[in-house]
């Protein structure tokens, strides 16, 4: 029997170019699972930009040679000593978190650990992780449409209650990739009084907005209709976030979900103007990392709400293709590796 598997390596920070092969196809030791943790076999593993921010540097890894990837399926093929929580065979899931301090702010505090990124994650045929943060999938979902639930969908989960909106208060959401598309769904289910405005470049963006239940769609750049109560930002620029403050209402809230915002990009807060986009107590909070209860929250609620993540799919060996497409492609909905 063999003790190795597939996996796609990151060996080092390099800027991503069109023809760009950042990730190494070889072949690495199946990973052992300590006394707490569980041994998953991946199905399947989202591509988040997060990927983006790791590969170029904008939240490097501490350590090369590192295996990507934290949004997770997969099923249980081994336990530590420890490990009681899960049977072998379980269909589980991992995410950003893959382990912190345990507190209600575990998501701020030094001892967090991302998946993907301070330890292997799920580019790969095989990876550990603590049994406290594996979840349970639930069996409304196939592998491809829970994957991006682990990452984009639970943290867009997290973003929206950082919001604050009760039901019929209306909500923006600018940029409409793997997070944004979730947020609208979950919108409709949890505020169904609550009107969606997508702001997007891309004109296929806009379309899957309004498939999806939006009540409005415009360029980044465009003014709503109605000004708005909250804004989720899931961009990598600054400019969309100076256009947003510009779309609230007095007091409302702009909520900046990203890892990084490009520095090529921060000329866009020379326009920021104090009367336009700050005055009249205008809110600016961003989200940092994820908590293990965010995702034990969403994840039924997301089959509750009947959310289905609309997925591109590649198989591992592809996964340079997949980050060049979520660079510099199209991007409509979420991008997922099928592994095993």
């Amino acid at each position: 029997m063999s003790h190795k598997m597939r996996a796609m390596v990151l060996r080092r920070i390099a800027p991503l170019g069109f023809h760009a092969a950042p990730l190494e196809y070889t072949e690495i030791p199946i990973p052992e699972a300590r006394p707490n943790e569980v041994l998953i076999k991946v199905s399947t593993c989202g591509v988040c930009h997060t990927e983006l921010d790791e590969i170029e540097g904008r939240t490097a890894p501490p350590q090369f040679p590192i295996v990507l990837g934290h949004e997770v399926v997969g099923s249980i093929t081994n336990r530590g000593s420890l490990a009681t929580k899960f049977n072998l065979g379980d269909r589980v899931g991992v995410g950003w978190i893959h382990s912190s301090s345990g507190a209600e702010d575990e998501n701020l505090s030094e001892r967090f650990c991302a998946t993907g990124r301070d330890v292997n994650g799920g580019y790969a045929d095989y990876m550990t992780a603590p049994e406290d943060y594996v979840y349970p999938i639930p069996p409304d979902f196939t592998d491809e449409q829970a994957a991006p639930l682990l990452c984009a969908g639970a943290i867009g989960y997290r973003a929206l209650k950082l919001t604050k909106i009760v039901n019929g208060e209306r909500l923006g959401l600018t940029g409409f990739g793997g997070s944004a598309h979730l947020v609208l769904q979950l919108v409709r289910h949890v505020y169904p009084e609550s009107p969606v405005y997508v702001f997007a470049r891309d004109a296929d963006q806009r379309d899957l907005a309004i498939s999806l239940g939006a009540a409005w769609t415009g360029d980044t750049a465009d003014r709503s209709p109605e000004s708005l109560h909250a804004i989720i930002d899931t961009t990598p620029a600054w400019k969309p976030v100076v256009e947003s403050l510009a779309n609230l209402l007095p007091g409302g809230r702009l909520v900046i979900n990203a890892i990084r915002k490009q520095e090529d990009d921060k000329d866009a807060l020379l326009n920021l103007s104090y009367h336009q986009h700050l005055w009249m107590e205008r809110g600016l909070k961003s989200v940092a990392n994820i908590t293990r209860h965010d995702i034990s929250e969403f994840l039924p609620l997301a089959a509750e709400a009947g959310l289905r993540p609309v997925t591109q799919t590649y198989t591992l060996e592809d996964a340079n293709q997949a980050i060049l497409d979520l660079k510099f492609g199209r991007v409509r909905g979420a991008k997922v590796l099928s592994v095993n």
